[in-house]
């Protein structure tokens, strides 16, 4: 992990192929006639993707960061597949500007429907073509031919010819266009098969994984003296003290109210950091709404707001006689990402080079925006993706990055290392925003739903850099601050605001205000609150028509995927007692109402008087169509379920009129070991439809599935979370 990117370039001797369309196959589909997938159709080229080294093995290259996902394996299984090659022979280089395709962030569980699927046509592709060659090397067809383990010989058995030495001095380069025949589904040796992921015996061995372990020969250590609170300024600075007490310190970065210290070690930069925090004087801003500490979704629902209507069908005008209506209001607060390992970059300046280790999910989007903080031309900022420890969304890694920037171009020459504190990466990370949820519904006398009314409060869902530099914390606070800039309206807000059920009337607004926190994208954005309010309202209305849950969800759905879903928890449940003070809910959603679909039933029990509620098990049913890794899929799920259970019960940011107070894990609780519940995953494999997005599907109906079984247990109904601070009131 210190070899630099040139240098592993310069050893690795490689032959970069890309090639035009010719030839046949064998054990194929037919050709594909639709579009290439969107990542491939921007970056056509074959050897922005697939690289043959000169040992024979394949280089994949993505865009994509790994978070935990699991996407480097599914990447090298699609690609193994297609080359018939083994896992070991392909390696997955991650995102790194200037190596690999700019596939922007990885977010919204697009990485298998972009990336994946990328790979997976410029694997086929390359197949083709090096079949063609071989079989004009060897002077047969291409029907004669077969492939194994980076090798190409006739069926005769003679003898084989390497990728490598069939390339020998060739460079081929042209672009990948349709139609791309891919191999036979009913030939896969590896898709569809679970794969296990390499790195996971590195975490367990505590080897280098992440950008927190990233050493360099000669590399320094520093620290950021954040503000006391948000917009404070800095006044005054008194450097004496920390130049005497701290032996190892080599230099004090002022730039504005932008305060870091970069020493020869790490210990040496924690006692600056401690030391200047006593020596300076910050302004004192305006504090936080008393109003906003006492009544928060109140107070959210009189600030400002600009209004977008998401959807509208029908009529949803109060309806005649016969009708019966329902209102209910949710509330979601703020969220922390909560990364196990607080935010971390390593940044390198000299001659004119920056170069950024960092674990960003988007290395181009970071670049543009370093470029314009730092007014350098684009082609002098690398910016090269490393994992990072826990975390799904916009934490402060982009945050991290451009400290790290700041601080190196203070002190040229050396590699500068930046971590951020437990107390930093609660205090200052971009928080999932708090949401309001109003619900209002009518029912006909055969019990189904006539008319929907739903409307949302929330602040940006999207904060990223993306090349405003105001995004990026340290921006705001230097001599020439940059002001941020949110997404607005594109920032995912009402993701999954509109029912997937069958309702002939319906209206979908969204109001965004300016809230008092810092926010931007958490794990499945707006989904996770507003899948919450609706599948919990679905249970209100299912007792309210006298249904069971499972039965009116599915007389309002026409999906058959959706359905069987449903049915198959159902199924997996129906044997399940849930006892004295327990109960079980239901809970289902396609996530963004186009990928993945997901059904989960929580059994939980629940003492109202005890204020207590424990989640015992979680069962989901997950269809993202073709899976390329059953493991990884179960695995996201898994994780998803647990995560969403931990927001559910405990999680909120908590602030007092100054600052943020909760910045450590006991003021902001997370599930212990002892409180996760035991999970249990079925996944739906369709392997005849488009692979799906799954990552964040399950967030949204675990929730509700929750919170529909404390109603079950204990007979109430809790429409705002955390559920555990809200038993008792």
């Amino acid at each position: 992990m210190s070899t630099s990117r040139r240098n592993f370039l310069k050893t690795a001797g490689c032959l970069t192929i890309g090639f035009s369309i010719g030839g046949g196959s064998f054990a194929c589909s037919p050709p594909s006639s639709g579009k290439l997938p969107r990542s491939l159709s921007r970056f056509p080229a074959l050897d922005s993707w697939i690289t043959v080294l000169a040992d024979g093995r394949v280089r994949i290259m993505t865009g994509k960061l790994e978070l935990g996902q699991g996407i480097r394996t599914a990447i090298a299984q699609v690609a193994a597949e297609e080359l018939n090659l083994g896992m070991e022979n392909v390696t997955v280089d991650l995102a790194e500007t200037g190596h690999t395709p700019d596939e922007g962030y990885t977010a919204g569980s697009g990485s298998i429907e972009g990336s994946a699927m990328s790979v997976r046509y410029a694997a086929a592709y390359a197949r083709e073509k090096l079949l063609q060659l071989a079989a004009d090397e060897l002077k047969v067809r291409v029907s004669e031919l077969r492939t194994a383990h980076g090798r190409i010989s006739t069926v005769k058995g003679t003898p084989a010819i390497t990728f490598a030495a069939l390339l020998k001095d060739r460079q081929l380069n042209d672009e990948v266009r349709m139609p791309v025949t891919l191999k036979s589904r009913d030939r896969y040796q590896l898709v569809g098969k679970p794969v296990p992921r390499e790195d996971i015996g590195r975490m367990v061995r505590a080897g280098p994984v992440y950008v927190h372990n990233l050493r360099f020969p000669g590399m320094v250590h520093a620290r950021m003296i954040r503000p006391p609170v948000y917009g404070a300024r800095l006044l005054q600075l008194d450097q004496g003290p920390v130049k005497r007490h701290v032996p190892g310190l080599l230099k004090i970065v002022v730039n504005g109210s932008f305060l870091g210290v970069i020493a020869e070690d790490e210990y040496s930069a924690i006692q600056a950091q401690s030391v200047l925090r006593g020596d300076t004087h910050w302004s004192v801003p305006p504090p936080f709404p008393e109003a906003a500490r006492t009544d928060l979704p109140a107070y959210l629902k009189t600030l400002p707001v600009q209004t977008q209507q998401v959807a509208q069908a029908g009529d949803t005008a109060p309806a005649e006689n016969g009708v019966v209506s329902l209102k209910a209001a949710y509330f979601k607060p703020y969220i922390m990402h909560g990364a196990i390992g607080p935010s971390c970059a390593v940044a390198f300046y000299n001659e004119d080079m920056l170069h950024v280790w960092t674990h960003s999910q988007g290395v181009y989007p970071l670049r543009e925006t370093l470029q314009k903080m730092l007014d350098m031309p684009a082609e002098k900022i690398h910016v090269k993706g490393v994992p990072g420890s826990g975390c799904y969304g916009h934490n402060g890694a982009d945050d991290a990055a451009a400290d790290a920037a700041l601080l190196a171009m203070a002190l040229p020459g050396r590699h500068v290392r930046l971590q951020w504190s437990r107390e930093e990466e609660h205090s200052w990370e971009p928080y999932g925003s708090a949401m309001v949820m109003e619900a209002e519904a009518g029912l006909d006398a055969d019990g189904r739903i006539v008319r929907w009314q739903y409307d949302l409060w929330s602040d940006s869902h999207g904060s990223r850099p993306g090349g405003e530099p105001g995004n990026l914390l340290p921006a705001r606070y230097l001599a020439t601050p940059f002001p941020p800039k949110a997404e607005g309206f594109s920032g995912g807000a009402h993701r999954n605001a509109e029912p997937y059920y069958r309702i002939p009337n319906r209206e979908i607004n969204a109001h965004f205000f300016d809230g008092p926190l810092r926010t931007s994208a958490l794990r499945s954005l707006g989904a996770f609150a507003n899948i919450f309010a609706i599948e919990s309202f679905m249970d209100e209305l299912a007792e309210k028509a006298g249904k069971d849950p499972y039965t009116f969800r599915l007389m309002h759905l026409d999906d058959e995927r959706a359905k069987a879903v449903i049915r198959k928890v159902q199924e997996l449940t129906s044997g399940q007692g849930a006892g004295p003070g327990s109960g079980m809910g239901l809970a289902f959603s396609r996530y963004k109402n186009s990928a993945s679909y997901c059904a989960v039933v929580a059994r939980v029990s629940a003492d109202p008087e005890a204020g207590s509620i424990r989640v015992q098990k979680m069962w989901a049913v997950i269809d993202a169509g073709e899976v390329i890794n059953p493991d990884g899929l179960k695995n996201q799920t898994e994780g998803g379920m647990i995560q969403s259970a931990s927001w559910t019960l405990k999680e909120e940011v908590q602030f007092d009129e100054k600052r943020i107070v909760s910045t450590d894990w006991n003021l902001y609780p997370v599930f212990r070991f002892s409180e996760v519940p035991e999970v249990e995953v079925t996944v739906l494999d369709r392997p005849e439809t488009k692979a799906m997005g799954a990552g964040e599907a399950v967030q949204g109906p675990a929730s509700a599935a929750i919170a529909n079984a404390v109603y079950r247990a204990c007979g109430k109904r809790i429409r705002r979370l955390p559920l555990l601070h809200h038993m008792g009131s």
